[in-house]
């Protein structure tokens, strides 16, 4: 074996022994662990404009943005999405995670102090890794340590960036307090909204950064989306002006080498975005909190609610034992979460009936009090 096999295979031995294996089976059953958080990805709308995009397109765009894998669909769905969100202009890429790598790299120089949360998405994380900016990562939504950071940088430029909602702990971003700070101190503000369109806001098909008392310091907010959550596709985009979209378009590395966005996964989203009505994310909010009152949890600001677990093992053990009985939930452990804390995860969803929840509701109560109970013996 050599060195590189001895490396990775030490490493299995460990993650096995700390039970921190993951794996990648497909599942069926009552799926409270997806990001479909409006059950979009199965509505027959959607998947009629997927299919329409590959009889036109093809089933995929063939090559990078700048080559020939540029369509109709994807000029169709910047437009819809910059519309929707209140941004002049958008560009959209394969993934939210090279979404998120555009974003950074094309608005971080060297002479940038980027200021990031704590609890960042990890393609956050990575895209500051990538630039040769300076980083100050700042106590969880903390707007006062944001201040502190901008008032005492020695850079010219400045970058806050946030999640509008953020995965692990659910709770929302203050905006309109980190824009304040970002007009005061010369700074842009990048919000991930991976997890509020269609969820989040006073408008939740526009997610949290659409808000009208927003408006005022507009100029220095730049967005990010995913479109596999609320949207049901695949995909991400960026929303800005339109310098923003120029800079990305001809600078930012995970748009030029890459194959640009499936036609069927833009047409998808782009149908999908029509589709989030007040009833349906009105379902999707009764299901949260129907969901939050049963296991006596808070009601997060986004779809995603937490449920602590003693240990890693407690958590995987109740997420098996929910599989068994055919109900999926996430679980997020070590290392992976920012805080060190286990958590069962069930998502919430729109088009669930009041039965499937109650059930569901009775039965993670059930198994996970029963592995808290067990790991505390």
């Amino acid at each position: 074996m050599n060195v590189i096999a001895s490396r990775l295979a030490a490493a299995a031995e460990w993650r096995r022994s700390a039970d921190l294996d993951r794996n990648d089976l497909v599942l069926n059953g009552l799926d409270l662990a997806s990001n479909d958080y409006l059950g979009l990805s199965q509505h027959p709308i959607v998947r009629a404009a997927a299919i329409e995009a590959i009889e036109r397109y093809g089933t995929s765009a063939r090559a990078s943005r700048l080559v020939t894998g540029t369509t109709p669909a994807h000029h169709r769905l910047e437009a819809a999405l910059a519309e929707r969100l209140r941004h002049p202009e958008c560009v959209t890429f394969s993934s939210g995670y090279l979404a998120n790598i555009a974003a950074v790299t094309t608005l971080a120089g060297p002479d940038t102090l980027i200021v990031s949360d704590a609890h960042n998405h990890a393609s956050l994380i990575d895209a500051c890794r990538l630039t040769k900016a300076s980083l100050t990562v700042v106590a969880h939504n903390d707007p006062s340590a944001v201040e502190a950071a901008l008032a005492y940088r020695e850079q010219a430029e400045a970058l806050v960036i946030v999640e509008s909602v953020y995965s692990v702990l659910g709770d929302a971003a203050d905006l309109p307090r980190l824009l304040q700070h970002c007009a005061r101190y010369d700074a842009l503000l990048l919000v991930d909204e991976a997890h509020g369109i269609g969820v989040a806001g006073v408008e939740a098909h526009s997610g949290m950064g659409a808000a009208a008392g927003l408006i005022e310091h507009r100029d220095r907010l730049v967005v990010t989306a995913t479109l596999s959550k609320s949207l049901g596709s695949q995909g991400g985009a960026l929303l800005g002006s339109k310098l923003i979209r120029d800079a990305a378009v001809n600078t930012a590395r995970s748009f030029i080498f890459d194959t640009g966005l499936a036609p069927a996964n833009a047409a998808a989203a782009h149908a999908a975005l029509g589709l989030i009505t007040r009833d349906r994310v009105a379902s999707m909010e009764g299901s949260r909190a129907q969901l939050a009152t049963a296991l006596e949890v808070p009601i997060p600001a986004g779809a995603v609610l937490s449920v602590p677990m003693p240990t890693p093992e407690s958590g995987v053990r109740a997420r098996a034992l929910l599989r068994k009985e055919g109900i999926l939930v996430g679980c997020f452990r070590p290392p992976s979460v920012p805080d060190g804390i286990t958590r069962v995860r069930p998502t919430a969803r729109a088009g669930l009936s009041s039965d499937e929840l109650a059930h569901a509701c009775e039965r993670i109560r059930s198994i996970t009090d029963a592995c808290v109970s067990t790991a505390a013996e």
